[in-house]
């Protein structure tokens, strides 16, 4: 059931590249201008944690390479 709901449809490099921009942006909420826009950074960081982006699901996109 959760295969069917969280399928994993992206790449390993982009997953590290969606966590560290989420760092990065969630850093604006401690760091910096201190603003609560910041914690749209979770978004990237969950979806870079479970390798499944919802948007990708909706649309049947993937960037995970193939497996055989």
């Amino acid at each position: 059931m959760a295969s069917k709901l969280f399928p994993t449809n992206e790449h390993p490099y982009e997953r590290v590249a969606r966590v560290l921009l989420g760092v990065g942006v969630l850093s604006l909420a401690f760091i910096g201008p201190k603003t609560p826009l910041g914690y749209i950074g979770i978004v990237p960081i969950a979806t870079g944690l479970l390798g499944s982006c919802p948007l990708y699901t909706l649309f049947g996109f993937s960037t995970c390479p193939a497996t055989r």
